[in-house]
């Protein structure tokens, strides 16, 4: 698979199939991954891979989290900027529209969406989650360079037949996560990475995901003269 091919055929996957993946496919994957880019070679990224009965501890521990609602949310971190408005804000609010369409749930139907929501939490049927975490003192460069080490896993593991779902959501539980999860003190957690097969049937995985056109976030300057 070219890039290319791997860049166009990535997305975020909301539904997988009930496939193992294999130990070794994931060390291949993660061994290239280690030639991503970083300021300074410092390589920021720390890294928890969980599958079979660790990874249903952390769901059966996150779940008794979620009945609680918003008194259980203690995010590290914002996941989106409380200023985020116009343009960006219009993108996030319009992928969103667009996936529960797909799923066929209305807007006024909250019941449906927090229960879709909980998906999340179990990886969306996922075989594997990965659990990123950096140090707290690591700076906007560092979560860049994180960044840029999660896309070239997410190109890799597209050349290996895989699928993945970054997902900020876990997130606003931390404190849960760790205590099943052993991430140290003084680390911050980032994300959860749900990895395995795509549901190809699924309307989630299949649903068009808008992109701005180029000239609207890029300026040419000094070309064509």
């Amino acid at each position: 698979m070219s890039v290319s091919e791997a860049t166009l055929s990535r997305r975020s996957i909301r539904a997988f199939l009930d496939a193992p993946v294999d130990q070794a496919v994931l060390e291949r994957v993660l061994a290239k991954a280690q030639r991503s880019p970083s300021g300074g070679n410092v390589q920021p990224w720390n890294a928890v891979i969980l599958t079979a009965e660790p990874m249903q501890a952390l769901f059966d521990r996150v779940a008794l989290e979620f009945p609680k609602g918003r008194a259980a949310l203690k995010p590290e971190y914002h996941i989106y900027p409380p200023e985020l408005d116009g343009v960006y804000e219009a993108r996030r609010f319009g992928v969103g529209e667009d996936m529960y369409a797909a799923l066929g749930i209305a807007r006024e139907d909250k019941a449906q969406r927090l229960a879709w929501f909980s998906h999340n939490f179990r990886a969306f049927g996922a075989p594997v989650m990965m659990l990123v975490h950096t140090p707290k003192y690591m700076g906007p460069p560092q979560w860049s360079d994180i960044g840029m080490w999660l896309q070239t896993i997410a190109l890799l593991c597209r050349e290996e037949g895989l699928d993945t779902c970054f997902q900020e959501a876990w997130a606003v539980y931390s404190d849960a996560i760790r205590e099943v999860v052993d991430i140290p003190e003084d680390h911050i957690l980032f994300c959860g990475v749900a990895i395995g097969h795509r549901d190809p049937n699924a309307p989630v995985n299949t649903f068009d995901v808008k992109r701005a056109p180029l000239g609207e976030v890029v300026r040419w300057e000094g070309f064509g003269a």
